[in-house]
């Protein structure tokens, strides 16, 4: 069998063309009398990496669901290669905040679900996640349950599934806020690596302006709820990146004016900040 993942960080240059390959037009959703997300609008090229931030509560998670199809907006639309559809749910990958591994299956049974919900025979589909659990850091982990797992060893397994789905576009819900600092920072570097190989338009949903403009080609900033964008900024730092990146000053500049725009969404805490 092909082997995939061969290609070296050095020898890719993602598509920085104006290929759009996503587009979310104007829109809305509403959950009852709360309106989550308004008149939102955001073009992905192809092969881009795309971070959504924002305050607490903003639609940002919203927004990316409306995207995955997991829910339908209420207005406006969402184009894939230029054509609206209404049937987006399976034809994204999508990883939530949580690794939502099935406790009672391997980590190898966990990455080939989606390969088998599509109907890629069991063995075929087992054979393509053996041979890149090496590249995952899972490398003699396939036959143990996810109990065994560390965090970021769980999240890797999750990025494996969403992977080995083969869709174009991979979303992800801030896939490492709830590890700790340093597996944090370990996972942000692993995920710069990988995403050079897989040549993948992602977009991914964080509340940390140093993990998007480390890891992002443009930062998509939305407003408190109801969430709309209302910034969007091209990450100025180049390829390959890595962490000793965040004390530049490039990357501080960016940073401060990020933070700028979202300083006027958060609530005061006690009446003052």
């Amino acid at each position: 069998m092909e082997r995939r993942f061969t290609v070296h960080t050095s020898d890719v240059t993602h598509n920085t063309s104006s290929d759009t390959l996503l587009t979310v037009r104007d829109v809305s959703v509403r959950f009852g009398t709360v309106e989550a997300v308004r008149d939102a609008h955001l073009t992905v090229a192809e092969g881009e990496f795309v971070a959504l931030l924002g305050p607490s509560g903003c639609g940002k998670s919203t927004l990316l669901n409306a995207i995955a199809g997991l829910i339908e907006p209420d207005s406006g639309q969402i184009e894939l290669r230029g054509i609206a559809s209404d049937s987006r749910l399976g034809h994204l990958a999508y990883m939530p905040q949580r690794d939502a591994l099935l406790p009672w299956r391997t980590v190898i049974d966990n990455a080939i679900l989606g390969l088998e919900v599509t109907g890629t025979p069991r063995n075929e589909a087992r054979e393509k996640a053996y041979e890149l659990l090496p590249r995952f850091g899972l490398d003699g982990f396939g036959e143990h349950y996810p109990s065994a797992l560390s965090g970021g060893m769980r999240q890797r397994a999750a990025f494996l599934r969403t992977v080995l789905a083969e869709q174009p576009v991979m979303l992800l819900d801030e896939p490492f806020g709830a590890l700790d600092a340093l597996t944090r920072r370990a996972m942000q570097e692993w995920l710069l690596d990988i995403w050079a190989e897989l040549n993948r338009t992602i977009i991914m949903v964080t509340h940390d302006v140093e993990e998007a403009l480390l890891l992002a080609d443009k930062v998509a900033v939305m407003t408190a709820r109801p969430g709309r964008i209302k910034l969007v900024e091209k990450v100025r730092l180049p390829r390959p990146r890595n962490s000793a990146m965040i004390g530049e000053p490039e990357f501080v500049e960016q940073r401060l004016q990020i933070l700028s725009a979202l300083r006027g969404e958060l609530a005061p805490i006690g009446g003052q900040w």
